[in-house]
């Protein structure tokens, strides 16, 4: 459940978007301080912060600040003040919006959803992790295609790659050539086995200190290859 702070100090106020919040299925937090507020939000695990611009103690503006400061949640700041230069101000402190009051409490359930899915959407795009395979010195960068061993990048093929990253996945799994063949390549062998042959040779050149002496992809003599760990 997503986790809202209000940072509101007329208490009827507070209480009504509260109510509206909550039966949108927010959880809410509530303070009617500046000081006290700006101490919550810092300490807190919010999703986003309502900030009322004229609190006692600290003003909104300065409470924006400090929580630009060390988080990047959506705030949205409400104010009985109009003027363009309260809101020019408010969101060059970092504030994600402004709203005016009088509000109706649905346009502030509206808003705070719009910046709560916009968010997410920012926090997922940019924790998406390539997808990485790592295995005793090397690194292969399943998203990027590219392969590191011991920190140096190695060019491949895209068969290549594609033979290394799935026997890399598939570790002390003993593959016939058949098997990677109709795996890599997609089709039967139909007797060109030798294909497979010619690729691991490739692939243990560059991944190997000693190609004659493979410490990654051994041969079965009379079955085929594995990838060791």
């Amino acid at each position: 459940m997503s986790k809202i702070l209000i940072i509101e100090d007329e208490v009827a106020i507070a209480d009504l978007e509260k109510d509206y919040l909550e039966l949108s299925g927010f959880e809410v937090v509530m303070e009617h301080d500046g000081e006290k507020g700006l101490a919550r939000a810092l300490d807190g695990e919010f999703d986003l912060v309502v900030l009322d611009l004229m609190l006692p103690g600290m003003d909104g503006f300065e409470v924006c600040k400090r929580i630009r400061e060390k988080k990047d949640i959506p705030i949205l700041m409400v104010s009985a003040k109009k003027d363009d230069i309260d809101k020019i101000h408010g969101l060059g402190l970092g504030a994600d919006d402004y709203m005016t009051k009088p509000f109706s409490p649905s346009e502030l359930v509206a808003r705070v959803k719009a910046h709560m899915a916009r968010y997410n959407r920012l926090v997922n795009t940019n924790q998406k992790n390539n997808d990485i395979v790592e295995i005793r010195g090397i690194r292969i960068d399943k998203t990027a295609r590219r392969v590191y061993v011991e920190g140096e990048e190695k060019n491949f093929t895209t068969k290549e790659f594609d033979l290394l990253t799935f026997l890399a996945e598939n570790p002390n799994h003993v593959f016939t050539k058949e098997e990677l063949f109709r795996e890599i390549w997609d089709m039967d062998s139909v007797g060109d086995i030798a294909t497979v042959t010619v690729h691991i040779k490739k692939i243990r050149e560059k991944i190997e200190s000693n190609s004659n002496k493979p410490q990654y992809i051994e041969t079965i003599w009379g079955v085929g290859y594995r990838f060791k760990i």
